[in-house]
């Protein structure tokens, strides 16, 4: 009979969790209810959109004037970001069908110490060994940082060991004592005016810790970098009186090659500008070929790029190699040359 019937009412329909951090995980909000019917009010269903919604309910009938409550819990690991969730109630209420709502801003994980620091340096953990500085131009200092930590439950005393004959690192780095959980860096660089030296480079240095020396290769730091000669103040004049490198794409001796043995060649070389040619370096990433590189060739003059081939240790068959010839010519300062030969 109309009148009779159960009527629900909710002191909020809404709660926002405002923000809350993903490692929290489940949080929980409760919604009290209240039967302000004539009858007993009973809740046949709590249905939440999602499954990672999840709503409790006060099962058995609740009396006229008398309340119950329906616990919201939402699970924000792995969801980081904005979230809004509907619930849906079913009873035999007046309004058998009622909603109500959850929202809220997850905040993602902060990635911790132990998960960015995964390489172990002694007693110390890093993010990397390797130092990459990039391209830098002749003239040019630059420098760079390698973090680290201490994700151990004592202190430590870190320092650096470096070799005197390595004229263009720059170390900034001092003893330091670093706490349990303390994070730090290494401040190293490359100073290109302290040595005549182009194109690839490593340069390695050791972690000293608490005061031993290790040069095993857990303990070593490589800076690397690649130098170029910087042309971009030459002038017009500079331009029309610059070297010009002329030689052959690829080189291939004809004749087969005994086991063994060094053999020797020479690759030509013509400078067709006018001032002189340097050839700053010659590389070649092959063990089995030694090269020197010709001193300056003047205007219109020849010289050429010594190879020293062993074939010690070489299978026979052919085999191909690029070198690449480094020069103060600025159009084309590097390039490439096939150097071929076939082992009997």
């Amino acid at each position: 009979m109309m009148g009779q019937e159960p009527v629900i009412t909710f002191e909020k329909t809404v709660h926002d969790f405002g923000k809350i951090h993903e490692e929290d995980g489940r949080v929980s909000t409760i919604f009290t209810f209240k039967n302000e019917g004539m009858s007993p009010l009973v809740l046949s269903n709590v249905r939440a959109s999602c499954g990672c919604t999840t709503p409790t309910w006060t099962k058995e009938p609740v009396e006229p004037g008398q309340s119950g409550e329906i616990t919201v819990t939402y699970n924000a690991n792995g969801r980081p970001g904005h979230f809004e969730k509907t619930v849906t109630v079913t009873s035999n209420a007046t309004e058998p069908t009622k909603r109500i709502y959850i929202k809220g801003e997850v905040l993602p994980k902060q990635v911790k110490p132990v998960n960015q620091y995964t390489v172990a340096v002694g007693a110390l953990s890093m993010k990397s060994r390797t130092l990459d500085l990039g391209t830098i131009k002749k003239g040019a200092v630059l420098t760079g940082e390698l973090e680290y930590a201490n994700l151990t439950d004592v202190e430590h005393k870190v320092d650096l060991a470096t070799n005197a004959s390595d004229a263009m690192l720059i170390s900034q780095t001092t003893l330091a004592t670093v706490q349990p959980n303390e994070t730090g860096k290494f401040v190293l660089g490359i100073d290109t005016k302290r040595a005549n030296v182009f194109g690839p480079v490593e340069i390695y240095v050791y972690v000293v810790v608490d005061g031993k020396r290790d040069v095993s290769e857990p303990f070593q730091l490589v800076i690397k970098a690649d130098i170029e000669e910087d042309f971009s103040e030459m002038t017009i004049e500079q331009k029309q009186e610059a070297p010009i490198l002329e030689t052959q794409k690829e080189f291939a001796i004809t004749q087969k090659l005994a086991a063994g043995k060094t053999f020797k060649y020479m690759f030509p070389i013509k400078n067709s500008g006018v001032n002189p040619l340097e050839i700053h370096r010659v590389l070649c990433n092959d063990s089995h070929l030694i090269i020197k590189e010709p001193k300056a060739i003047k205007s219109g003059k020849k010289g050429a790029v010594a190879v020293t081939i062993n074939t010690r240790g070489l299978e026979p068959g052919a085999y191909s190699r690029q070198l690449t010839i480094i020069s103060n010519d600025y159009q084309h300062p590097r390039q490439k040359v096939t150097f071929k030969w076939e082992v009997e």
